[in-house]
């Protein structure tokens, strides 16, 4: 049988080794010099090895008593292992697993929406349920909390919310922690549904011409002013039009490339440079701002400048929120060339919207390629006629 004074004078070797103590209890000695406490067992005819712990941290004595815990368990039918793996997997919250589902996540997010997680998370579900073991959450309990949020109308919220929640206890039913996911089996019924939102635009041709030309009259800075005229050429989002960079500008192959990790659907995205937007881009790029944007905020080089930015400019030439909206451009773009006969699918890849197919759309982010650059290059010469023609 081991002593105290005998483990403290065990010292590390080149290989990892073992001390015997009594009834199957061992000290190992690993090459990093830490001692640790297993105990070896049989059960079911098979020999088990399970780790009790680690040395100081747990005396002789703790390691002895634990060692008899577990004997009287494999008397009583149960394996020492599965049991206090049970109990660790009971005694973990709803926090422990969200913490452990977005580490596994978030690399795959953008840095904005992995904050955005954290941040809602905080706010409405951990300090509610955080310190629960997670198997212990039971569906009225987050019917209750996803109500609450109801009833301040914030019904975007609730949705948001309502995804962390169910993919957190996704996760812990994937896992083997928990075995029903609460969240899933509340019936869409029960919530209210979130008001489609309609995003004002401007289809007829007439009025397009309008509204290219009354941009161009924009006299605030040249960032904002080339932003917004170069909007209804690329059929970008305002939040990924504004942070533009001038590595993805390519003028070379005439294209812009944006990564997946900065695109609303995730996923790597191809823009063929009309003469338009290839003018645009080349004027701006003899402007010597030494910053990475295309469009760097007037006050700061390493900001792009903001959406907002866009829609204070629009608001400020005297087009209200009924008439357009800087992401009307998009729906512009869309009602316009399906009028126009542009087959669907080209304008649907254009736009970078969901592909049926998630694994097809991680490898075409190149589809229909030729088709897109022929389509974007009459695009921008319609928008120059409609400009020229309605004035």
């Amino acid at each position: 049988m081991l002593t105290d004074t005998q483990i403290k004078s065990f010292k590390p070797k080149e290989k990892l080794y073992r001390k015997t103590d009594s009834h199957g209890l061992t000290l190992e000695i690993a090459v990093s010099g830490s001692k640790i406490w297993r105990l070896r067992y049989r059960f079911d005819n098979k020999y088990n090895m399970m780790t009790l712990g680690y040395y100081p941290g747990m005396s002789l004595l703790d390691a002895r008593q634990s060692r008899d815990k577990n004997k009287q368990l494999i008397k009583q039918g149960v394996n020492p292992k599965e049991y206090k793996d049970a109990q660790e997997v009971n005694s973990l919250t709803f926090k422990d697993m969200f913490i452990e589902w977005h580490n596994n996540k978030k690399d795959e997010w953008t840095d904005n929406y992995a904050h955005d997680v954290i941040q809602r998370a905080e706010c409405y579900l951990i300090p509610l349920i955080g310190s629960k073991p997670i198997g212990s959450v039971t569906a009225p309990e987050m019917l209750k909390i996803l109500k609450d949020i109801e009833s301040r109308d914030l019904i975007d919220t609730l949705e948001k919310v309502k995804g962390i929640a169910s993919r957190v206890f996704s996760y812990a039913v994937g896992m083997g922690v928990i075995t029903v996911n609460p969240v899933r089996d509340l019936p869409s019924d029960v919530f209210k549904k979130k008001k489609q939102k309609h995003y004002a635009t401007i289809t007829d041709p007439k009025e397009i011409g309008w509204l290219l030309r009354t941009i161009e009259g924009h006299k605030g800075s040249y960032q904002v002013r080339n932003a917004l005229i170069m909007a209804p050429y690329v059929f970008l989002r305002p939040g990924e039009l504004v942070k533009l960079t001038w590595d993805e500008v390519d003028f070379n192959d005439r294209v812009i490339r944006i990564k997946g990790s900065r695109m609303k659907m995730k996923r790597d995205h191809l823009i063929p440079m009309n003469s338009q937007v290839l003018d645009i881009l080349k004027n701006l790029s003899y402007i010597e701002t030494n910053s990475n944007y295309v469009f760097p905020s007037p006050r700061n080089k390493n900001k792009p400048i903001t959406t907002n930015a866009l829609l204070v400019a629009i608001r400020s030439l005297g087009i209200s929120k009924e008439q357009f909206t800087t992401h009307g451009y998009r729906h512009m773009a869309s009602t316009r060339l399906n009028e126009l006969g542009y087959r669907s699918d080209v304008i649907e890849r254009q736009l970078s919207h969901t592909e049926p197919n998630k694994v097809k759309a991680a490898y075409n982010h190149a589809e229909h390629l030729d088709n897109r650059k022929k389509m974007m290059n009459e695009w921008g010469d319609y928008l120059d006629q409609l400009k020229s023609t309605y004035a």
